[in-house]
């Protein structure tokens, strides 16, 4: 999943240590209240990725 806003990535593989996001987290497990590190915006703001997309 990309943010939309400022392009930054979530990778499953690496999840989100500072808001607790365990590695190997998929997106649908990462909580509603997710912030992206980069803009601090939702996670309504993301989008697939390309490569992603099935």
């Amino acid at each position: 999943m990309q943010c939309s806003v400022c392009q930054w990535i979530y990778d499953p593989a690496k999840g989100e240590p500072n808001q607790d996001v365990q590695p190997g987290t998929p997106w649908s497990d990462v909580p509603d209240n997710f912030l992206c590190p980069e803009c601090s915006l939702g996670k309504d703001v993301f989008d697939v990725l390309a490569t992603e997309a099935k």
